[in-house]
């Protein structure tokens, strides 16, 4: 078994086809098919279901994967290492981040990161905050930066506080409410509101200060994009809570303090496993030392 033939599972399994597989990995596809056949036949068993349409993951398959996963991770980790043992940051790291974290500017610091040590290559996703836990927590991220609801520990990795805040209702110019200087969170639980999807941590957020007042509010547009949850409040189809820190990204909105409302601390978390060289490179850049 060889760590290419990971890399061709890998790569397979996440984009879902042997063509543009092979185009990410620079092989001809008849070359990745055949290792991955090979791969096949010393396990015992077929990773993939092939048809003429698509191509998925077997049951064997997705028993394999995770772990592959780990073997090319543990690979280029070793390598990160060595190179860091002679004085030189580079191999992956992979990021993570919340669409509204606001405690650092994560696209400048990865910026002056890159000019510092251009051997390393930054991989950025994008998530909920407990989908991002969950991915540092497994080792597909290297570091994350998220939001969580005020009281809420972080499990399963090494975090740090970066910041708190609170939330404020967000509305169009010319929304009736757009000319208040404070609201209450009773006033607000007539609007209709667009959120994050049901049981994320955006959403939680605000769903536990409604509770906790006793109040019930009308989610009526879930999203996670953040462009789209503008525009909806721009057209005054809705209003939001955000925290306040963030709401200064969107100067076309008007933004109001909410009495009671929801607040989040948002956290930098990282592998409790001791994180790779160029993830303690960029905590360091933060002021963090692990």
């Amino acid at each position: 078994m060889e760590l290419q033939q990971m890399r061709y599972v890998v790569a397979v399994a996440e984009l879902g086809s042997f063509t543009r597989a092979a185009e990410r990995c620079f092989v001809v596809q008849s070359a990745l098919s055949h290792q991955v056949a090979r791969l096949e036949q010393e396990l015992g068993a077929r990773l993939f279901h092939r048809t003429s349409r698509q191509v998925r993951l077997s049951a064997a398959g997705e028993a394999f994967l995770p772990v592959a996963r780990q073997c090319l991770e543990a690979a280029d980790r070793a390598a990160a290492e060595v190179a860091a043992a002679t004085g030189e940051i580079r191999g992956p790291l992979s990021v993570g981040v919340i669409p509204t974290v606001a405690a650092v500017d994560v696209p400048a610091t990865l910026q002056a990161f890159r000019a510092e040590h251009p051997g390393v290559q930054v991989r950025f996703a994008s998530g909920s905050s407990d989908e991002l836990v969950r991915s540092v927590a497994e080792g597909r991220l290297d570091l994350a930066f998220l939001g969580l609801p005020e009281g809420q520990d972080v499990a399963g990795v090494a975090s740090r506080v970066l910041a708190r805040d609170r939330h404020r209702a967000v509305v169009a110019p010319d929304h009736p409410l757009a000319g208040r200087r404070r609201l209450r969170l009773d006033r607000l639980a007539d609007e209709t509101f667009v959120d994050f999807p049901a049981t994320s941590p955006g959403r939680l957020q605000t769903d536990l200060a409604f509770e906790r007042a006793g109040l019930v509010r009308e989610v009526a547009f879930e999203v996670t994009d953040m462009l789209l949850m503008a525009r909806i409040l721009r057209a005054g189809l809705a209003v939001a809570l955000l925290p306040s820190t963030f709401v200064a990204h969107l100067p076309e909105l008007v933004s109001i303090p909410v009495v009671g409302g929801p607040g989040r601390t948002e956290h930098v978390v990282w592998s409790p496993f001791g994180p790779a060289p160029a993830a303690v490179v960029l905590l360091g850049q933060l002021g963090i030392t692990v």
